[in-house]
């Protein structure tokens, strides 16, 4: 896949795994540089979440 497609994916899904295993990355900081994540987003995502 291009990493146009993957990048779409993951703004849609917020999945970092997901966009790992399809960049076949070993090291998810290497998909987090690729994909530009901001500690802002990661925070967002977080508080998103209900526990």
């Amino acid at each position: 896949m291009r990493r146009t497609k993957i990048a779409q994916i993951y703004r849609k899904t917020r999945n970092l795994c997901a966009a790992q295993l399809l960049f076949e990355h070993n090291k998810m900081d290497s998909t987090v540089r690729y994909l530009g994540v901001e500690l802002e987003d990661a925070v967002v995502i977080f508080e998103a979440v209900e526990t």
